[in-house]
């Protein structure tokens, strides 16, 4: 057989995707997966929609379509920018299969091998893989109760620089962070962006839970790309706000950065999907959605009580945790646990999490583990807390 490439050595399964037949075992509680409840949508009117699509359009939207995407599903991103305080024309909005081919497109036009990108120590597992299989080298910067710190960041690209070496951009995940649920603070975002803007070093923000705020009536903490639009990448995704097996996310960007990722998006993929674009403007543009929106958080924030709840009544003299005011995570750190195979632990216990070590690209031991609340009821949550806390029991 032909030889794979180098590269190809960093295709490996993610911890989560690794256990995933695990944990659709009803008898495990599934702690691992970030996904979205979908139980609120209703099914009824978002069928309506597809058929009246369907119907009215058919012959459009199951055609080959534009890469730039539809109109339509462009102004709707626009909308949602807006909302989030960035200022956006239709023109630079790239449709995307998922925020996901958005990582791939930016490393592959940005990152030569050998190049180094700066990252949050912990940082979102699914970054690192494709970091990896553009042979590029991650350095963490880690990060507190605020974030990232701009003052290590400016230091480990000073130190960076004085190596020689080229940071094509940041990576950040800066609003209810995946895997550990912090969100950067205003003050944090205006001097981080002024740091990485100071040494031409471009920010790549992913932003796929920056909706999902707790407390619904308070102001939104402003994107990256708000305050620095022409050296941000601005990454976000209806798949936690909507529906992540249609696979629809988008990447806004400087138009000629735009245009660039239209091209090298339609060397892989042609065109992101028509259907799932148009089905995307059908249900995010409906007067129904906000407030099913709504319920939704509602329904994560009483979640995310259960697990924190659960961990001071289980873990409270032995761990400490992120309090998450949005998004899907929390971060549990237990000092001194031992946690090597805290996976296969878990599993012996009937309960699976995402340990910390996986969300290092530098081969780090962790003393924490990502626990997702998102996608289980409150009883299954406290159940899961408690399962883990067997697991890391001393012997």
């Amino acid at each position: 057989m032909t030889a794979f490439a180098k590269r190809a050595e960093e295709f490996r399964p993610s911890p989560v995707r690794a256990v995933f037949e695990t944990a659709m075992d009803p008898s495990v509680v599934s702690l691992a997966g970030g996904n979205p409840d979908l139980s609120l949508l209703p099914g009824g009117s978002i069928g309506t929609l597809a058929a009246t699509l369907l119907a009215d359009r058919g012959p459009e939207v199951l055609q080959y379509g534009s890469g730039a995407g539809t109109e339509a599903f462009r102004a709707l991103v626009v909308n949602l920018m807006r909302s989030r305080g960035s200022q956006v024309t239709e023109d630079q909005v790239q449709p995307l299969a998922g925020s996901q081919a958005g990582l791939d497109l930016v490393t592959k036009l940005y990152c030569n091998p050998g190049d180094v990108v700066l990252a949050e120590g912990p940082t979102y597992v699914g970054a690192l893989g494709v970091f990896g299989s553009y042979e590029v080298e991650v350095r963490h910067v880690d990060i507190d109760g605020e974030g990232l710190n701009p003052d290590d960041v400016a230091a480990a690209l000073d130190t960076l620089a004085r190596e020689g070496r080229r940071v094509p951009f940041l990576y950040t995940v800066p609003t209810f962070q995946n895997p550990t649920g912090v969100s950067l603070s205003t003050e944090r975002r205006r001097a981080l962006v002024e740091v990485c803007a100071a040494r031409d070093v471009m920010i790549l923000e992913d932003d796929p839970y920056g909706l999902l705020a707790f407390d619904r009536g308070a102001d939104p903490a402003p994107t990256l790309h708000s305050l620095a639009p022409d050296h941000v990448i601005h990454l976000g995704s209806a798949s936690k706000i909507f529906s992540p097996g249609l696979r629809v996310g988008w990447a806004v960007a400087p138009g000629p950065v735009r245009a660039r990722m239209q091209i090298a998006a339609e060397a892989v993929l042609i065109h992101p999907s028509m259907l799932s674009q148009e089905l995307a403007v059908a249900w995010l543009g409906s007067p129904e959605w906000p407030d099913v929106l709504d319920r939704t958080v509602a329904l994560y924030a009483e979640r995310a009580a259960a697990v924190t709840g659960a961990l001071a009544e289980h873990l409270g003299d032995r761990a400490e945790w992120t309090d998450p005011t949005g998004g899907f995570f929390t971060w549990v750190r237990m000092p001194g646990a031992g946690l090597t195979d805290v996976l296969g632990r878990g599993i012996r216990e009937g309960v699976v999490i995402v340990p910390g070590a996986a969300c290092y690209a530098d081969g780090r031991s962790s003393d924490a583990v990502r626990v997702a609340f998102s996608g289980v009821t409150p009883d299954r949550a406290k159940e899961g807390i408690r399962r883990l806390a067997s697991a890391v029991r001393p012997a």
